[in-house]
């Protein structure tokens, strides 16, 4: 089973992944100084664990669309 996140957005919804991250960059960014959220998938591509934080950190995004709002 693949654990990357895109399997985990609605597939009937069409969100887009450029705007989900963009729903979550600064907060990830804040939480994690000196690292990017770029940094983030980069590593998420050979690490299990990051591919669990970036799975929930896009859960964050795709529930904040969800509701229509940013924060």
């Amino acid at each position: 089973m693949r654990t990357d996140w895109p399997q985990h957005l609605d597939p009937g919804s069409e969100a887009d992944p450029t705007y989900l991250e963009s729903l979550i960059r600064e907060d990830y960014a804040r939480c994690h100084p000196g690292e990017t959220l770029d940094d983030l998938k980069r590593r998420a591509s050979f690490s299990k664990e990051d591919r669990g934080l970036l799975r929930d950190w896009m859960a964050v995004a795709a529930a904040r669309a969800a509701k229509g709002r940013p924060r």
